[in-house]
């Protein structure tokens, strides 16, 4: 039996603030990252008809307000993933 990985297997319980603070910060960008092409992909598919040198006025208002609902659906379902993490589960299955 290898002691490296033993060793590191017994670790896996105390790890690395600093590690695990870095693995948090990568894993919020990398959400944001999604959740920028999920948008572009979505308001473009929406607001652009046809591709052209300059973006007319309508595609434009289009774009803003796609763009401006995305962040708030986004910021809508943060807050309610926040509310439910904040309950008690004890709590919730007395509710129903």
């Amino acid at each position: 039996m290898d002691t490296s990985s033993s060793s590191s297997a017994a670790g896996l319980g105390a790890v690395d603030p600093q590690l695990q603070h870095f693995i948090e910060v990568e894993t919020q960008k990398q959400r944001f990252q999604q959740l920028v092409h999920q948008m572009t992909e979505l308001c473009w598919e929406k607001c652009m008809d046809k591709p052209g040198p300059k973006l007319d006025s309508r595609a434009e208002a289009c774009f803003v307000n796609c763009v401006e609902r995305f962040i708030d659906t986004s910021q809508f379902i943060l807050n309610l993933e926040q509310t439910q993490k904040s309950k008690p589960v004890f709590s919730e299955s007395l509710s129903d």
